[in-house]
């Protein structure tokens, strides 16, 4: 199956960079990035990364890779290296560059690839080192702190970049995130309750930062959607319980209870949710997609319970195909530099010398990828095509596909 990037720029497509992939299942953890912790995931947060696997380790020998010889130059800044040595998650990422390099046929693009040692100072020189060899954009890195330095050095130039963090505090004008973002997961999940009739949800928030940034968004969305929110108990990491009996005392002001939480903390509320008499078969639970892991999908108050997540297309394809040449996993983010280049090279030879332009790159109609269609934001936020799941006897089933096309401006 090939699945193209397309948008709608005046009723044309983007060029015809094909993506060669198939379906894949969302819910299978790969080895090379934990999801409850990896980079990139959603709702994960941007952590430093280590040694590879041993497989990983011939693939981060050469930081000042070039992969093809065309006129149109860009940038691939990723972690090669770190404090521990070489990285998985950049080698991964530099990988996936070169297969989809080698699946859009190109010779129209050269990837200069440049490590940017884990660090914001080494993004920003890696960056400079890009755009002074002629890189008219920039993807990468994965950092939130990396992101912000690199788009300080790529601003000054002019040049736009797509990074890979989960942190929207990197995004900005002309700055863009193609990364899952915890926002996108929380606004589907309360836009489908609404759809179905929810009135009223209740939080159960961690005090964390990723509950944090759920929270602020679950507040907005509710808000969008009319819907009310009667009460909202935070509690400290793995002492859930006296904050959902305090929930259970409410129980009559609210038909779902939303639960931004990570898989392997899930177990201890789960716990307490069926103590209290709080199970999804009882109050719709809602949750993002962290949930999409078996630590969660096995609990008891959890089965019926639902969440959001990309689309079940393309990864394992992907991954499949990764792991036949390289030997290893690849990291799940590895799809982001993957689509990020394929972008780019479509670009290259469709939109001339507009290619990179803020309008082009923020088209409402968006772009399809292996993860499903996306759109960025001229905020540098992006919107993601997502499903809604529901949790039955261990796995998850959708319930509610990812939409294949956007409407409305993204605004």
């Amino acid at each position: 199956m090939r699945m193209f990037f397309s948008a709608g720029l005046g009723g044309a497509s983007i060029g015809k960079a094909a993506l060669r992939l198939s379906a894949c299942v969302w819910v299978v953890a790969l080895a090379a990035c934990n999801p409850a912790t990896g980079p990139g995931i959603p709702g994960a947060k941007d952590l430093r990364v280590g040694a590879p696997n041993a497989a990983d380790q011939q693939a981060t020998a050469d930081a000042g890779e070039m992969i093809g010889n065309g006129a149109v130059k860009v940038g691939l800044v990723v972690p090669l290296t770190g404090p521990n040595g070489s990285s998985a998650v950049g080698a991964s990422l530099r990988n996936a560059a070169r297969l989809a390099y080698a699946d859009s046929g190109s010779s129209d693009v050269t990837i200069l690839v440049k490590d940017d040692k884990s660090t914001p100072a080494g993004a920003a020189a890696a960056t400079q080192a890009a755009i002074n060899e002629g890189a008219e954009i920039i993807l990468g890195p994965v950092f939130a702190t990396d992101v912000k330095e690199a788009g300080r050095v790529a601003r000054s130039a002019g040049k736009p970049v797509i990074a890979f963090s989960t942190d929207t505090s990197a995004a900005g004008r002309g700055q863009y995130l193609l990364s899952f973002l915890v926002e996108g997961h929380v606004d589907r999940g309360l836009n489908y309750a609404a759809a179905k009739g929810k009135k009223s949800i209740a939080a159960l928030v961690p005090e964390s930062d990723y509950g944090t940034l759920a929270m602020a968004q679950f507040q907005q969305s509710a808000a969008s959607y009319g819907l009310r929110v009667p009460v909202i108990e935070r509690y400290k990491p793995g002492a859930p319980g006296e904050s959902v009996q305090r929930l259970a005392a409410a129980r009559d002001q609210f038909d779902a209870i939303f639960i931004p939480e990570q898989a392997d903390a899930m177990p201890a509320v789960s716990k307490e949710l069926v103590a209290n008499g709080l199970d999804s078969r009882k109050v719709q639970i809602i949750g993002t997609g962290l949930w999409n892991d078996s630590r969660a999908l096995n609990l008891p108050a959890l089965q019926n319970a639902w969440f959001t997540a990309p689309e079940n297309a393309g990864f394992n394809a992907f991954a499949s195909r990764y792991k036949s040449k390289y030997g290893s996993d690849p990291a799940r983010i590895a799809t982001l530099a993957y689509d990020a280049v394929s972008l780019a090279i479509a670009l290259s030879r469709s939109q001339g010398s507009q290619r990179y332009s803020e309008g082009v790159l923020t088209n409402p109609s968006g772009f399809n990828g292996a993860d499903g269609v996306f759109r960025f934001r001229p905020d540098g936020t992006n919107e993601r095509g997502l499903s809604v799941l529901e949790i039955g006897g261990g796995a998850a089933k959708i319930i509610s596909p990812a939409p294949r096309t956007f409407t409305g401006n993204g605004a």
